[in-house]
C-alpha cells in the first residue's frame, strides 16, 4: 500500500484526507477534533516512509484558497470591528507575541539549542509556514559554508516539525481548558453582541395592538428613529381593511399590525405601542402572501436594500434575510448577497416581478463565477509575491495565506466593482473553504510525518516537542487570559485570534457554536502573520 501512495500522491490526498475526517468526527467527553483530525492522521501515515509526499504546490493552493474564502466572507466585518478597537487588539496581539518569543529565547538557552533549531521552534509552535520560509531565506543568505548553511535548515525544519503539532494541539487544549476556568457561556456572548453582528437572532413575529397615543399621527419612519426600533412592521388591520405598513405609514388607535424582531425588542416596543395579541394577524392570502427565495441575480448582489426601492416600487416589504443558517432582521441597511434567501409579504401580482428581480434560482447558484474568483485569487497572490524591506535587512513576503486574505478583505468589503461582483455564494464559498483547509491539512501532515515520527524515535525530539508544546500553551493561555480579563474581549473573538492554524480555527467555531471566532482571525492574521515573519529572522540572527 505505500508503494502505491508513494506512485499516486492524490491516492495519498485523499486517503488521508478521508480518514481524517472520519477520526475528527469521534466525540471524546463531548469534545471532538473537526477537520484538525486530517493533520494528526496525515502526521501518522507520513510517518511510514521518507518518500510519501504531497507535492508542494497543492499544499499551498489550498492554504490560498482557503485564507481567500475567509477573507471574502469576514471582510465588512473586519473593518467594522478594526474600525472600533482595532489598534488596541493589534498592540495586545504583537504583545502577546513578544511574550512568545521571549519564551522561545529563555527555552534556547535552557536546553542549548541551535539557534536554527530555537527559530524553526517558534515558526513552529505559532503555526505559521511564511515565517519558517522567510527563516530559511534568512539562513541562505548568512556567509557560511553550503553545508552549515544545509544543517542550518534541516535544524530549522525539524524545529519547525515537531513543534507543529503541539502548536495545534497545545492551542487547542488552553481554549478547553481556559473556557471552563473562566466559565465561558458562548450563547450568551452570542446575544450579546447580536446587534453588533450578523450571529443567530431570536427572530419572531408577533401581533400588536396600538392603544398609546404616543405612538399615533407620527409616521413610521420618525417613530422607529425615535424610539430605536431595531423592527419591521408588515400588515397593518384596521377594521376590516388589511393593507401592508411602509415608512409613511402613521397609526391610529386600534391598529393591529404585524412586527418581526428579536423577542426582548418587540416586547420594548409593545411597551411603547400598546400591547402584544394573544393570537396572529388574519391571513387572507387571496391578495397578499409570503414567499422566501434566493437572491441569485448578481445585478443586485452587493446593493442596499433601500436602493431597491420595493415597498414604493410593489407595496412589498422584506422582513428577513437568511445567511446559511442565520436569520438577519432586514433594514435598509442590509446588503443582499448572493446565495441569501429573502422572507417578504407583498401583493399576489407582484411575487413573479419580485422573483424575477432577486433570481429565485438554486441553480445560478451553484456555480461559481470563475473571473471574479480568479482574478481575486490571482490578485492575491501577486501581493504575496512582493518583498517588502524593513530596516536591519530584514525582508519579508506576505505569501500565500498574507497576500489573498489581504485582498479579499478588501474585495469582500467592496463586495462589487462595476459588473464584477466579488462575493461568493455562501454555499460555494463554505465548500471551497473545506476543501482547502482539507489540501492544507492532509499535505502539511504528510510532508511532516516523517521527519516528526524519526526524530521523536531517535530520542533527540522529545525536548524540541516539550519546547514547543510550552510556547504554544502558555503563550494561549496567557491571550485568552489577559484578553478576556483585562481587556473584555470577548471571548469567541479571543479564540479566533489565538487560532494561528486553520484547523484551530475550525476547532474553535465547533466549540463556540458561532461565526464570532472568524472575525478574531480575520482581524489578527495578517498582523500576526507579519509579525511572525520578522521575529523569527530576529531570533536567528539575535540568537546566533
Amino acid at each position: 500500500m505505500v508503494e502505491a501512495f508513494i506512485e499516486n500522491p492524490v491516492l495519498l490526498l485523499f486517503v488521508v484526507a478521508g480518514l481524517g475526517y472520519g477520526v475528527g468526527s469521534i466525540r471524546i467527553r463531548g469534545s471532538k477534533l473537526g477537520v484538525a483530525a486530517v493533520l494528526f492522521v496525515g502526521l501518522g501515515i507520513g510517518g511510514l516512509s521518507p518518500e510519501l509526499q504531497i507535492p508542494e504546490t497543492i499544499i499551498f493552493m489550498g492554504l490560498a484558497i482557503f485564507v481567500y474564502t475567509i477573507g471574502l466572507s469576514s471582510g465588512p466585518s473586519f473593518f467594522a470591528t478594526f474600525r472600533q478597537r482595532g489598534s488596541r487588539d493589534i498592540i495586545f496581539v504583537i504583545i502577546m507575541l513578544t511574550f512568545s518569543a521571549s519564551i522561545a529565547v529563555g527555552l534556547h538557552f535552557l536546553f542549548q539549542f541551535e539557534a536554527s533549531t530555537t527559530s524553526g521552534l517558534f515558526a513552529g509552535s505559532t503555526t505559521n509556514t511564511p515565517a519558517l520560509a522567510g527563516l530559511l531565506d534568512a539562513i541562505s543568505n548568512t556567509k557560511s559554508a553550503t553545508s552549515s548553511i544545509k544543517d542550518m535548515s534541516q535544524q530549522a525544519v525539524i524545529g519547525y516539525s515537531l513543534s507543529y503539532p503541539m502548536g495545534v494541539l497545545g492551542v487547542m487544549v488552553a481554549i478547553v481548558l481556559m473556557q471552563k476556568v473562566l466559565k465561558i457561556d458562548y450563547r450568551k456572548e452570542e446575544q450579546d453582541l447580536k446587534q453588533e453582528y450578523p450571529v443567530k437572532q431570536s427572530i419572531t413575529s408577533q401581533a400588536l395592538e396600538v392603544t398609546q397615543g404616543e405612538a399615533t399621527d407620527i409616521a413610521i419612519r420618525d417613530l422607529k428613529k425615535k424610539y430605536e426600533m431595531a423592527a419591521v412592521f408588515g400588515r397593518l388591520q384596521r377594521g376590516e381593511q388589511t393593507q401592508l405598513a411602509n415608512m409613511d405609514t402613521t397609526f391610529q388607535l386600534g391598529d393591529q399590525v404585524a412586527v418581526v424582531g428579536d423577542e426582548e425588542e418587540i416586547a420594548r416596543i409593545a411597551g411603547i405601542m400598546g400591547k402584544v395579541l394573544p393570537y396572529r394577524l388574519p391571513y387572507d392570502r387571496t391578495e397578499y402572501d409570503t414567499r422566501r427565495i434566493f437572491v441569485s441575480n448578481p445585478k443586485i448582489a452587493g446593493e442596499r436594500l433601500a436602493t431597491l426601492n420595493l415597498n414604493e416600487k410593489y407595496a412589498a416589504i422584506i422582513t428577513r434575510v437568511r445567511r446559511g443558517d442565520i436569520d438577519i432582521l432586514a433594514n435598509s441597511n442590509t446588503v443582499l448577497e448572493l446565495g441569501d434567501r429573502v422572507r417578504f409579504v407583498a401583493r399576489r401580482t407582484d411575487i413573479p416581478k419580485l422573483s424575477d428581480i432577486f433570481g429565485d434560482s438554486y441553480d445560478d447558484l451553484s456555480r461559481i463565477d470563475l473571473l471574479s474568483f480568479g482574478l481575486g485569487m490571482a490578485m492575491g497572490l501577486l501581493l504575496g509575491m512582493v518583498t517588502f524591506q524593513l530596516p536591519g535587512g530584514v525582508s519579508f513576503k506576505l505569501g500565500f495565506a498574507g497576500g489573498p486574505l489581504i485582498v479579499a478583505l478588501l474585495l469582500g468589503t467592496l463586495r462589487r466593482t462595476g459588473p464584477i461582483v466579488w462575493a461568493l455564494p455562501y454555499s460555494a464559498n463554505l465548500t471551497l473553504r473545506q476543501i482547502g483547509l482539507i489540501l492544507l491539512l492532509a499535505g502539511v501532515g504528510v510532508n511532516s510525518g516523517h521527519t516528526f515520527m524519526a526524530t521523536i524515535a531517535q530520542g533527540g525530539g522529545g525536548i524540541i516537542f516539550l519546547a514547543g508544546a510550552i510556547i504554544s500553551f502558555l503563550t494561549a493561555v496567557a491571550t485568552l487570559f489577559i484578553g478576556y480579563k483585562l481587556l473584555k474581549i470577548p471571548f469567541s473573538f479571543l479564540i479566533g485570534m489565538v487560532a494561528n492554524q486553520p484547523a484551530i480555527l475550525d476547532f474553535a467555531l465547533e466549540k463556540s457554536q458561532n461565526k464570532l471566532p472568524n472575525i478574531g482571525f480575520t482581524l489578527m492574521l495578517p498582523v500576526s502573520l507579519i509579525t511572525k515573519i520578522v521575529y523569527v529572522q530576529f531570533l536567528f540572527a539575535f540568537l546566533r
